[in-house]
């Protein structure tokens, strides 16, 4: 290498370091949960599965997940923290969230978008998109009831102790257990269908976007 090509290495270099240059990863997701429990281990079922497979191979998949337990607009701020903290750019920025109570719903949704987040939502909360592993429905109901619901058939179905619960380990390989994974992407699918354009999120009810993020990272299973 020359004496000029060393010193425009060099150069670069403290330009990088002087501005706290950080590399893109390619095939890396950080996932940022509303929720501490039944999120974050169904997105770590999913991980697992991907990491499995792929093995040793060098485009490894890196998924950070993230259970925050923090109100929707100020989710966004813990995205912005963990973002700017990172050593290096992730491919994939993904924040969940539910609508429950919030009255900041569609505003954390807005601002999640400009910064170049992608957003999974459930209305009114991510037991919705669990229960469509099991049927679909159109039903707008208070997440106790959907709740409610999930015991039902937790019992029927006899998953873990019989009832739904958010603390299950396994719980995505046990919603698929009977291809439940491919049944809820299709029926969130169809739900999605009814969503019009200018419609507000809070007020589709009930709705989800979280087969969107989990369709994506069923590629690298399907692949």
């Amino acid at each position: 290498m020359g004496t000029d090509d060393l010193f425009k290495k060099r150069r670069e270099e403290r330009k990088q370091r002087k501005y706290g240059y950080k590399q893109p990863k390619t095939n890396s997701f950080l996932i940022v949960t509303e929720g501490e429990r039944t999120e974050p281990l169904y997105f770590q079922g999913i991980k697992k599965l991907i990491q499995d497979k792929i093995g040793g191979r060098v485009d490894v998949v890196e998924i950070d997940i993230h259970g925050q337990g923090c109100s929707t607009g100020k989710l966004i701020e813990m995205t912005d923290e963990i973002v700017s903290k990172s050593k290096f750019i992730y491919q994939n920025v993904w924040v969940l969230f539910d609508k429950d109570d919030f009255k900041d719903f569609d505003k954390a949704i807005e601002d999640g978008e400009e910064r170049g987040y992608k957003i999974a939502w459930s209305n009114q909360s991510f037991e919705y998109w669990i229960y469509l592993h099991f049927n679909y429905s159109d039903s707008a109901l208070h997440r106790d009831d959907w709740n409610a619901k999930l015991d039902d058939l937790f019992k029927k179905y006899q998953l873990g102790s019989g009832k739904y619960q958010k603390n299950y380990e396994d719980i995505y390989l046990m919603l698929d257990s009977f291809d439940g994974v491919n049944t809820a992407i299709k029926n969130a699918k169809r739900r999605r269908s009814d969503f019009r354009m200018g419609d507000k999120p809070s007020e589709f009810d009930p709705g989800t976007t979280v087969h969107l993020l989990v369709e994506l990272l069923k590629s690298y299973l399907d692949e």
